[in-house]
């Protein structure tokens, strides 16, 4: 699909119609004076990068856990990665650009230590208290956990951007308040929109939207590359996907004695580059169907606008299934995995015993009577906040015996 070129935004500051503009927003819970040097977009997203939980991301698991090397990513670098490609998409389709970074910048807030290892073990403990997600979590950090300022819990950010990291994947609810199509609706998110309505039935902004795609291209990119890196993955393997099969053998006869590492990156700055561009001219072609004149228009349209062309979206699959079976399922993988699920396990239950254990939680003090409920969701505050590190460091302390999970 062929990308229009006479309407690509290159400059960063003029807006189109259907974007959000920040001199408009809706606010936020708590009312405050305007800046008079950012919009309320850009402090949203400056006030993300200074929290600890945006600090934290250094040290928390992208896919593989306690790496000997330092060149794997991590969810901070990941996060980055993720943000470079939604200020990209959001530039060519003249979008506000601070909107769209900032939930790039605040969607993986809410991960646990070792990654989807660590939330699926503590989705699991959590299940009588209401389980555990970690979208729901990222937006219990930034409306309540992170404790800064003065004058509330958390940053108090735009309806817009906490609308864009709560919806970044499609509306929660349908119209007539029935569960969507990503299942029941987690506790915090419903607790939330009490107060503050966050729209659950409709579509996000398109800053969100290409945020959301944005995830996709990152981690499908960055999870090659470092599977390359591993020796889990090679290039034969890639040869499994025609697209990828096509970028080796446009490099290769480019470039016939290039050395594998610089082969791996020739191809895989041209999968993002074939996947931003695939993103860009999709987008434009439902704009034009769909000519909406607002953000809101957006949210009403009923159906995502900023997506894959359904060629690129088998890709996307074909190539999830090759890093599901070669990394993510790879025996080494699954042996560290369970080592780190473990971890987890133990820290809950004896957090569970003793809440006083949790050293900083500001919730301590008050643990004493509290309901078992009110007390699970203070353990998978405190646990959901750790660092892999901090995690692995804290259970050799409390236990005789921790999980090696080199």
């Amino acid at each position: 699909m062929a990308i229009d070129t006479g309407v690509l935004g290159f400059g960063g500051g003029e807006r189109a119609l259907y974007a959000s503009n920040p001199w408009a927003s809706r606010g936020r819970l708590f009312p405050e004076a305007s800046s008079l040097t950012r919009s309320e977009f850009q402090r949203d997203r400056d006030r993300i990068v200074h929290t600890t939980a945006f600090r934290r991301l250094k040290h928390k698991t992208q896919v593989f856990i306690s790496p000997d090397g330092d060149h794997y990513r991590t969810r901070l670098t990941h996060t980055i990665e993720v943000a470079q490609v939604a200020r990209a998409l959001a530039r060519a389709l003249k979008l506000d650009e601070d909107l769209a970074e900032g939930v790039a910048l605040v969607h993986d807030f809410g991960h646990t230590p070792f990654g989807h290892t660590g939330e699926d073990a503590l989705d699991e403990l959590m299940k009588p208290y209401g389980g555990f997600d970690h979208n729901a979590q990222s937006l219990r950090i930034v409306t309540k956990l992170e404790r800064r300022y003065a004058e509330f819990d958390g940053l108090n950010l735009t309806w817009e951007t906490l609308e864009g990291l709560v919806k970044h994947n499609g509306p929660l609810m349908m119209a007539d308040g029935s569960e969507g199509s990503h299942g029941p609706l987690p506790q915090p998110i419903r607790d939330y929109c009490l107060l503050h309505d966050l729209e659950l039935s409709s579509y996000a902004s398109l800053e969100a939207q290409v945020a959301a795609i944005s995830d996709d291209i990152a981690y499908n990119t960055h999870d090659i590359d470092d599977g390359l890196r591993s020796g889990l993955l090679t290039f034969d393997m890639l040869e499994e996907v025609p697209f990828l099969a096509g970028l080796m053998q446009e490099v290769r006869t480019k470039y016939p004695n290039l050395d594998p590492t610089r082969f791996a990156y020739e191809v895989t700055r041209r999968q993002i580059t074939h996947m931003v561009e695939d993103v860009i001219a999709v987008s434009q072609k439902n704009l034009r169907e769909l000519a909406p004149e607002s953000a809101q228009d957006v949210r009403t349209a009923g159906r995502v606008i900023s997506t894959f062309s359904n060629e690129m979206a088998e890709t996307d699959k074909q190539i999830k299934r090759v890093l599901f079976s070669r990394i993510y399922r790879h025996p080494e993988i699954m042996r560290i995995r369970a080592g780190a699920s473990q971890i987890v396990v133990d820290l809950f239950h004896r957090y569970m015993d003793d809440p006083a254990l949790m050293k900083g939680h500001y919730w301590v003090k008050q643990m004493n009577g509290v309901p078992e409920a009110a007390r699970a969701r203070h353990v998978a505050d405190y646990l959901a906040g750790m660092t892999d590190t901090y995690a692995t460091r804290v259970h050799a302390e409390l236990f005789d015996q921790t999980p090696d999970l080199r």
